[in-house]
């Protein structure tokens, strides 16, 4: 009798410790995405080593060197081998968000490119996650993709396209690059929901394509 109460008795706090768990780890993502919703920006070092700024984040701005210019050209293969170019979306809005799977924000902005890229996909729009960590292996990118629950494009990026883009100092960092080619916005760190957005509103309506449909 004694111990049918001990084990009901462990029982009972294996499970108390079960829901705890579970909602202890529901309100943390929860604190997350409402830290997102009010625009508060998270900075991760591209290279998970270093230690990530403080007060200095607000200064970084990615698009200084890009913004407005034509978006550097690239063509890098996807989780399954496929090769893909840049040039493949000529004439169509297109976000590249670099992003890695230790970057915990990155995590968080994903599920949101995977809505709007849904949302907006009538209007030509398409998403590339150049991933920046392509030591992790393609099984623990993949996987990391599907958890998440992205189906755009995953592209195993180089050091020399990063360089390109400005270095990659920065995770998540994202390029809003118009039908023409040219990159309209430039983000580094975690942004609303509603900033991601507008932005992509922005570069959907950019372009020589939108200018041209406007004056007939």
């Amino acid at each position: 009798m004694k111990r049918n109460t001990l084990v009901l008795g462990v029982m009972i706090v294996g499970i108390a410790l079960l829901l705890w768990s579970g909602w202890h780890n529901l309100r943390q993502r929860r604190i997350a995405m409402q830290l997102a919703e009010a625009n508060h920006v998270v900075l991760t070092p591209a290279q998970p080593s270093q230690s990530a700024q403080g007060d200095d984040s607000e200064d970084v701005d990615p698009g200084a060197k890009l913004r407005g210019k034509t978006a550097p050209a690239f063509t890098l293969s996807t989780l399954d081998g496929k090769k893909v170019s840049l040039a493949d979306y000529k004439g169509r809005p297109v976000l590249l968000n670099f992003w890695a799977t230790w970057c915990a924000p990155c995590k968080i902005e994903m599920p949101w490119f995977e809505e709007l890229r849904k949302q907006y996909a009538g209007q030509g729009f398409e998403i590339l996650g150049l991933t920046a960590d392509v030591d992790a292996g393609k099984d623990v990118i993949g996987k990391t993709a599907k958890q998440v629950g992205v189906t755009y494009p995953i592209l195993l990026t180089t050091d020399k396209v990063q360089d390109a883009y400005g270095g990659i100092e920065y995770l998540p960092m994202s390029f809003y690059v118009d039908r023409d080619g040219k990159v309209i916005e430039a983000t580094a760190g975690l942004s609303s929901k509603n900033e991601i957005e507008e932005n992509i509103k922005k570069t959907i309506a950019s372009g020589a394509t939108t200018a041209m449909k406007g004056g007939e």
